[in-house]
């Protein structure tokens, strides 16, 4: 569904957003537009990330490719992959070398994985991130890093006395489920994960790798890098 968006926008069919429901907020939209931003049009904090990308990249659910773009034209050896058929045939139109696949079947050895645009989210819930950690680890050479972005969404659940209150429904406040809607096609509903830094940095440390807090905005969404202890 998300691809048949970008196809309609690459082919310039667009007309509407995707609309997002989910279960912490009134419904959104997903600005079709935005995915094609270009290197001007990023945030400081992929901005950053890019820099510090080095040696083979895999680029985790890739989208349009405008991360893997802008690393090929830096001269660095990108791969891309992403779940979405229709995302995958925009990203080949744009010249990326790309593969229709999960992340958990993910094969091959890489110096930089990364994963933006809150990327971290398809660990799906806190039980699952140790399994998502170590399938990422698996995939790093000796001395490679994982660049991975997300928020601490603790703010949206603050009362103005400075209490929290918690939805008593999910074992961690950053597991959200959402659902998506597009031109009158509605995806089934699926989780994703938002985690605070002391959490990540917690069980990423159970697995033998070190976390470093790059970048944090005043949106709460930071920049992580994750690497094996030496």
């Amino acid at each position: 569904m998300v691809g048949n968006a970008l196809l309609d926008y690459y082919n310039n069919s667009y007309t509407t957003d995707i609309k997002v429901k989910s279960s912490i907020s009134e419904d959104d939209v997903v600005s079709i537009p935005y995915m094609f931003r270009t290197e001007e049009e990023l945030p400081q904090l992929e901005k950053k990330a890019l820099t510090l990308c080095k040696g083979k990249v895999l680029d985790v659910g890739a989208a349009t490719g405008c991360h893997s773009i802008i690393l090929k034209e830096r001269g660095l050896d990108v791969e891309a992959i992403d779940i979405s058929k229709g995302a995958v045939e925009v990203m080949q139109k744009r010249g990326v070398n790309v593969q229709n696949a999960n992340f958990f079947d993910a094969i091959g050895k890489y110096d930089t994985l990364l994963f933006l645009m809150n990327g971290l989210g398809i660990a799906e819930s806190l039980k699952k991130l140790p399994k998502f950690l170590e399938k990422a680890k698996s995939l790093l050479n000796e001395g490679g890093q994982m660049l991975l972005d997300s928020s601490d969404i603790r703010y949206m659940f603050e009362e103005e006395d400075g209490s929290m209150w918690v939805d008593l429904n999910v074992s961690y406040y950053g597991e959200v489920t959402y659902q998506m809607e597009y031109k009158g096609l509605v995806t089934d509903k699926f989780d994703w994960l938002f985690v605070d830094f002391k959490k990540l940095k917690e069980v990423a440390t159970t697995l033998g790798l070190k976390t470093e807090l790059l970048y944090e905005d005043e949106n709460n969404q930071y920049l992580v890098k994750l690497s094996s202890f030496r």
